[in-house]
């Protein structure tokens, strides 16, 4: 199909298709559950830009008695992930994030969902999925922003906020204490002799944002890379969940019940987590004009929370983690805007894959830096 007639589908057309797929392969992943039955599927809007997502619950005999519980499928883009290929035999990003975010739940350290077994059959839901359990809880939005409307300006006292901020980092802790090494993620490692470092994840970066372009220019991101390059500190790899913010955690009582959204998981300075989750509150409230809201930690409480729990050294430093972060989510930008105007969303002369929020915030945090854009 021609790119400009390129439309955004779902890997399956209707909620009653979904049932009777997920239906059959319920029944042969849990062969023990009796009078297993699919119901209740619920399709939200799929955008085609990240993983798919469908939301079922089952129910079955156990020992004679009944059992309902809710599910999420996870299923891949179409066009794959967003995020760079970390290495190689990780192309489906949503068997990357399968297999993470089973170690990491047997790790224990935080709250992950129950996971089924991975399914690469596409022939089952059209690509592959894998399912988890639904956990209960709330999510802050990003349209409108958590920092605008919903239940954290609406509702969360200013106790509710810091219990939130500070449960968010102390998940951010818990992951930087762990040893990729202990969990055998070999597999993650963009060296492939075990010695994964700050630098493999810039050339990685380097190469996507340049193959990504196709040739276009892109002043901004370019002298992001360079800068970081020359700045590096040294810092020992360990486990970067990647996507390190609010609205990647489900909520109950303000505090963390489940990590969500791996698939920017990398083994990289977990500096790069902290200064992720500054940069997305920069974005969520300087760059939106929107007043901060009562009790949460600000950016030099949040960064002291993070050093004093994990016994790691970052304040010298936070601004370099921050402005890796926006590279990285410029960077993405790329791909996801590109995407955009293939599905007609946006006109192709806007040039969002250059042109964008994210750029403008990339922008002025290597301006505070008293670094020339293209120079």
């Amino acid at each position: 199909m021609a790119e400009q007639e390129e439309q955004v589908q779902k890997a399956v057309a209707d909620p009653e298709t979904y049932r009777e797929a997920l239906d059959g392969w319920m029944k042969r992943r849990m062969p023990e559950a009796t009078a297993m039955r699919v119901h209740d599927v619920d399709m939200p809007r799929a955008t085609g830009f990240s993983n798919e997502t469908v939301f079922f619950s089952a129910s079955w005999q156990e020992e004679g008695r009944p059992v309902t519980r809710r599910f999420v499928a996870r299923i891949e883009p179409p066009d794959g992930g967003l995020f760079p290929v970390q290495a190689p035999g990780l192309e489906v990003s949503c068997a990357l994030q399968h297999r993470i975010m089973q170690a990491v739940r047997d790790s224990g350290v935080v709250p992950m969902p129950e996971l089924l077994p991975f399914e690469g059959d596409a022939s089952v839901l059209g690509r592959p999925f894998f399912v988890m359990e639904f956990v209960e809880g709330r999510i802050p939005a990003d349209v409108p922003r958590y920092s605008q409307a919903g239940f954290l300006v609406d509702e969360a006292t200013p106790a509710d906020r810091a219990r939130m901020g500070e449960s968010a980092v102390a998940t951010l802790v818990a992951l930087a204490r762990l040893d990729w090494r202990e969990l055998g993620l070999s597999w993650l490692d963009p060296s492939g002799r075990g010695e994964p470092t700050l630098r493999h994840q810039l050339d990685l970066y380097r190469r996507y944002v340049v193959k990504e372009l196709a040739g276009r220019e892109h002043p901004v991101l370019e002298t992001s890379l360079d800068w970081l390059d020359r700045n590096a500190p040294e810092a020992p790899a360990g486990i970067s969940w990647g996507d390190s913010r609010l609205g990647n955690i489900i909520w109950q009582d303000y505090r963390c019940a489940s990590v969500c959204d791996w698939e920017a998981v990398a083994l990289c300075p977990p500096e790069a987590d902290i200064g992720w989750f500054v940069m997305f509150d920069r974005m969520s409230f300087d760059d939106l004009d929107a007043k901060r809201l009562e009790g949460f930690p600000t950016r030099a409480e949040q960064v002291a929370l993070w050093e004093s729990a994990s016994g790691r050294k970052v304040a010298d430093a936070i601004d370099y983690w921050e402005i890796f972060g926006a590279m990285r989510f410029d960077a993405i930008m790329i791909k996801l805007g590109d995407r955009m105007v293939r599905a007609g969303i946006v006109p192709a002369d806007l040039n969002m894959p250059v042109v964008n929020g994210t750029t403008d915030s990339l922008a002025r945090l290597l301006e505070r830096q008293g670094v020339a854009i293209g120079g």
